[in-house]
């Protein structure tokens, strides 16, 4: 279910996301940034897309608090990638522009979709709590 999912976000995002991020007026010399510096500037963007997804997964009416499952979490997240195309564009083109290229797309599906689901979860708890 897992790699059906991911070849299903493959192709959102090479359709979707092709959305152009304005360039910054004087990029900066990321190879001049420490690690810390380049994690630091990518966090904003990071957020800014799970925030986006978190907000399209909680207000789907297929969404269960307490029932979803692993994998029901995953195709709620792929069927929103697509309304978060700027946000998800935007830490994909930052992350190239500081690790080199392609490399925005294997952090998306890589290491950013491994924490995801958790993450979902645990912010949409928080957020129903505060309520």
């Amino acid at each position: 279910m897992i790699v059906t999912s991911l070849m299903g976000l493959s192709l959102v995002l090479s359709v979707s996301l092709d959305v152009q991020t304005p360039m910054p007026a004087s990029p900066p010399d990321w190879s001049q940034m420490s690690l810390h510096q380049r994690e630091s500037k990518l966090l904003p963007l990071v957020l800014r897309a799970t925030d986006c997804i978190v907000r399209n997964v909680s207000a789907d009416r297929r969404y269960n608090n307490e029932a979803s499952r692993t994998a029901d979490i995953n195709d709620l997240i792929i069927d929103s990638i697509s309304a978060c195309a700027r946000p998800v564009r935007a830490m994909i083109d930052a992350h190239n522009r500081m690790y080199g290229d392609g490399s925005g797309e294997a952090f998306l599906l890589g290491p950013y979709l491994d924490v995801l689901p958790a993450a979902l979860v645990r912010q949409v708890k928080a957020k129903v709590k505060t309520r």
